[in-house]
């Protein structure tokens, strides 16, 4: 390693899982992402214009990249024999390509091959190494391990053939009930019919807004969103695509991220049908999925008001660089208007990690700026809600939820009972989810994917739902909510029980001994109030929105 390299603080990274079954092909392409810090000494508190256009610009002034800065790591690269690609003051990051070998030699790291569960990718241990002249400029490299980062949050049901599917505007929970109590049992449901459940505002439909859907594989059909939302009764949205660096829309290539793909399409588009739907598509890489999260926050073209995400990570399984360049693009999205909402997992307090037996929160879910969105039971009957519990199926398929070990307790939930974290550190930190939503697999969406039909569970569906909820404030309001947690928690305590469905059924998100997920671990219980299963409860739309035009 040559001796003006120096490490770059929180870079270091486990070994891959898996085997390492040699060096990384050294004239293999590396697409690689260096993000850069603010300007120097950006103000605390800018106040930014209101007016679109004017507002990113004072934007980028206040708290983009020094173009000195972005300057001196372009000629770094290309001193070490990269090409840079782009330098992005906005999204803070410029982009180099070049061979693994010369990458290799940039960075002070070795790069191997690794085998786990039939995917083969490139990846690294140890920290990466800067030039000591960039130590304090970098603030993150990636792109350089692209091990799956990222998985999605959902549970397919079985399929249903066409004929069987109930009627789109038929009552919901008008159906199969228990013989013995005669009393209404969770069935699979249309999006819309949740959306009239949670008293979605009517007289608005998402016009005008933009709902941006990041994904890590998979894609969507245009003749199948036709044929799904003409069976939902429901008008279609107008949906496109837009690739990220190696990402594209590739139907039928992974069904799993399809699957992914389409409940987050016909899920948002169902609860607000005249928004305009952009789905950004990138690889399951801590680099492509950041890149996707920036290009959406900065995108000037399309400029979305609201970011679904469906995809995530036990936050034990991120490098520390990641979250913070992550936790920055959040926070330039809730600067700009943009309201970002996550699933927080499905697999419980322990979020699905084998390694060990302590329970982890789930990121991007777990960030200060994000809207975490739990899981929850829906029954219905007479197109009422009759009864609302945690999400738990006891097999190991349960919402996230719990206390974050990297993110300190934010304002907005300083007036929150939050419980300590049940690791022997007993941590008190971000308490997650903030809002939950209809996710048990019984009580499903009714999806159609790659020429199928049937129920998708899991806090993936909560997302996007919430999302299409956001797009429908925004018309109402006519302004973006932004950065909505502040709102959430601001409801006063005479109006919680009508902006909130509190969840106060008997329940947890513990999980029992499964490959899936490790040991078995204790989990948070629901309470009265806020609490780590399913955060302040399920949203009624109508009233959020009149509680928000009452506090502008």
């Amino acid at each position: 390693m040559p001796s003006e390299l120096v490490p770059l603080p929180g870079s270091d990274r486990d070994a891959p899982p898996g085997t390492r079954v040699g060096d990384a092909d050294p004239r293999e392409r590396l697409l690689v992402s260096i993000v850069v810090r603010r300007v120097p000494a950006p103000p605390v508190d800018a106040d930014l214009p209101e007016e679109p256009a004017e507002r990113r610009a004072a934007h980028v002034a206040a708290f983009g990249a020094d173009p000195a800065d972005l300057d001196a790591v372009a000629a770094f690269a290309r001193d070490a024999g990269l090409t840079v690609e782009s330098a992005d003051a906005a999204r803070r990051t410029v982009i180099v390509s070049g061979t693994a070998a010369r990458m290799s030699a940039a960075f002070g790291v070795t790069l191997g091959t690794f085998r786990h569960d039939g995917a083969t990718f490139r990846g690294r241990e140890g920290v990466l190494h800067v030039p000591a002249a960039l130590a304090d400029v970098v603030e993150a490299v990636l792109g350089l391990d692209n091990r799956p980062q990222a998985h999605s949050r959902l549970r397919r049901g079985p399929t249903i053939p066409e004929n069987e599917l109930p009627a789109a505007d038929a009552e919901a929970g008008g159906g199969r009930r228990t013989l013995a109590a005669a009393a209404p049992v969770p069935t699979p449901l249309w999006a819309t019919q949740v959306a009239q459940l949670y008293d979605f505002p009517t007289g608005v439909t998402g016009a005008g807004q933009t709902i941006a859907l990041i994904e890590l594989g998979g894609g969507y059909r245009d003749s199948e969103l036709a044929r799904y939302f003409a069976k939902a009764k429901t008008s279609a949205p107008t949906v496109l695509s837009e690739p990220v660096d190696q990402g594209a829309n590739k139907p039928g290539a992974d069904p799993g991220a399809d699957g992914e793909v389409m409940l987050d399409i016909e899920v948002a588009g169902s609860a607000a049908p005249g928004a305009t739907i952009v789905v950004y598509f990138a690889d399951n890489s801590d680099r492509g999925f950041l890149d996707a999260v920036t290009t959406a926050v900065h995108d000037q073209v399309h400029h979305p008001s609201v970011i679904s995400i469906s995809w995530g990570g036990a936050e034990s399984t991120w490098t520390r660089q990641s979250l913070t360049a992550f936790d920055g693009a959040f926070a330039d999205a809730a600067r700009l208007g943009i309201t970002v909402l996550a699933a927080a997992g499905d697999h419980g307090a322990g979020d699905g990690v084998t390694s060990d037996a302590l329970v982890h929160a789930d990121f991007p879910a777990s960030s200060p700026r994000v809207v975490a969105c739990g899981g929850t039971v829906l029954v219905a009957g007479g197109g009422a809600i009759v009864s609302e519990k945690v999400w738990n199926s006891g097999d190991g398929w349960a919402t996230g939820g719990g206390i974050s070990d990297v993110f300190d307790v934010p304002d907005y939930q300083q007036t929150v009972k939050l419980p300590t974290s049940l690791n022997a550190d007993k941590r008190v930190g971000r308490g997650l989810p903030d809002v939950a939503g209809n996710a048990d697999n019984a009580s499903g969406y009714l999806i159609l994917v790659d020429g199928q039909w049937a129920p998708i569970g899991g806090t993936s569906a909560v997302a996007p739902l919430y999302a299409g909820l956001v797009a429908l404030l925004n018309e109402g309001l006519g302004s973006p909510v932004g950065e909505l947690n502040t709102a959430l928690y601001a409801v006063p305590d005479t109006a919680q029980g009508t902006v909130f469905g509190d969840v106060t059924a008997p329940g947890d998100n513990s999980t029992p001994r499964t490959k899936d997920t490790g040991p078995s671990r204790k989990g948070y219980h629901a309470a009265d109030g806020w609490d780590p299963c399913t955060g302040l409860g399920s949203v009624r739309g109508t009233a959020l929105l009149e509680h928000l035009r009452q506090a502008l």
